[in-house]
């Protein structure tokens, strides 16, 4: 019953959403929300427990910034559970995405997804964001429900690339974070996102350095 709720609610969710993914991916995309909420018993990957809503909450909600994802390698910082790592890499397998979390029980989690869903493009990185240190910085950063976005730039701005940019995923627009960001960081544009299925205000900002920190 619940695959079969599933399928239909992430299959109508697409195409209100405008995003054409073909079967194997949707059949991957559903193997990873059964995984989640499978591992989510035991490890605490998310707060979101009722079967009804983790298409929307889950996949379509990481699903919504595709259109901003330009970069050929995004990290996304504070992984947990892999969203939206995990299926964005699924909808995105030319692309090579880099989920990173200290949190080891998350860790292992996302590597037991790599396995079993044969994702080729993922890479999972145990550790913090301020002891990474990666060979080259990323051109995008992804995060959701992480931390502050005074945090988020303090504590991974070496990571990002000296015209990068951050793709933060808020919920209501943090007025407050906004006006926190320290000296030489900006909010580039915001976006407003329409996420079939999902209660209350949903939002991607944007942030890169100032013009004149670059």
């Amino acid at each position: 019953m619940t695959k079969s709720l599933w399928h239909g609610q992430l299959r109508d969710g697409l195409a209100t959403m405008s995003l054409s993914l073909d079967e194997d991916r949707q059949e991957k995309l559903l193997a990873f929300l059964g995984l989640l909420n499978k591992w989510n018993r035991a490890y605490n990957l998310t707060a979101v427990r009722d079967e009804r809503v983790m298409v929307s909450r889950q996949l379509l909600d990481s699903l919504s910034i595709l259109p901003w994802v330009t970069t050929d390698h995004l990290l996304d910082v504070g992984a947990g559970g892999g969203l939206p790592g995990i299926p964005l890499a699924i909808a995105l397998p030319e692309k090579r995405f880099t989920l990173l979390d200290s949190n080891g029980k998350k860790t292992r989690f996302l590597n037991q997804c790599v396995l079993e869903l044969g994702l080729k493009n993922v890479e999972v990185v145990h550790g913090r964001a301020e002891d990474c240190n990666p060979p080259e910085p990323f051109s995008q950063i992804s995060s959701r429900a992480f931390t502050a976005l005074e945090n988020l730039v303090s504590w991974c701005g070496d990571l990002l690339a000296n015209e990068g940019e951050f793709l933060a995923m808020k919920g209501q627009f943090p007025d407050d974070e906004v006006s926190a960001l320290p000296a030489g960081w900006q909010v580039t544009s915001s976006h407003s996102l329409d996420v079939p299925g999902a209660d209350g205000d949903r939002h991607l900002l944007v942030i890169a350095r100032a013009v004149n920190s670059r």
